[in-house]
């Protein structure tokens, strides 16, 4: 695709201003990396059978909940690898769709990425209603970043495990490199 740059006028001339429309044909092209779908999978694990999650979420996959094939998750639902692998697939295409949807900025991959890990996690629901993302939009990038510890909590409680994510992914989304921590 080509890209049409404009100069913005005035004292800025060194910077090159890239076209609304042009903004939006690059989001709708983004999709989260193969290194986020690996990072995921080491944040969520993997469960071939149902499990509480520490929200008492039936849950199972790689931190899939609610549905699966129209029937809702529950104390004896299993799946095979290939279906945690497939569903996996669909809903982070899903996530990154709603991301992409939702973003109003300009993301390089690794932002787009800790967005995609982050509304995996919390919903789509709670990202559209987030002050992150009203940050984010609003070219808060610093912001936003900040606000990724705010979603430590699980079932109302504090959560060391949730922290540790919310680090790494506000760490992936400011391009620093990718904390490991126990």
């Amino acid at each position: 695709m080509a890209l049409l740059l404009t100069i913005a006028p005035t004292q800025a001339r060194t910077k090159a201003k890239i076209p609304d429309w042009a903004i939006e044909e690059l989001q709708d092209e983004v999709n989260a990396s193969e290194d986020a779908k690996k990072r995921l999978k080491a944040h969520e694990g993997l469960s071939l059978t149902s499990y509480k999650d520490v929200a008492g979420i039936w849950t199972i996959g790689y931190g899939i909940t609610g549905l699966l094939d129209g029937t809702k998750i529950g104390p004896k639902t299993k799946i095979t690898k290939e279906q945690a692998e497939a569903l996996l697939e669909a809903r982070v295409a899903e996530f990154a769709e709603g991301v992409t949807k939702a973003v109003k900025v300009p993301l390089a991959q690794h932002q787009f990425d800790a967005l995609v890990s982050l509304s995996y996690n919390i919903g789509m629901g709670a990202f559209l209603k987030s002050t992150l993302l009203k940050k984010l939009n609003a070219k808060d990038y610093k912001g936003a970043a900040e606000q990724f510890p705010r979603w430590k909590y699980a079932g109302g409680k504090e959560s060391l495990g949730l922290l540790r994510r919310r680090m790494q992914e506000r760490a992936l989304f400011l391009g620093e490199p990718y904390p490991k921590v126990p």
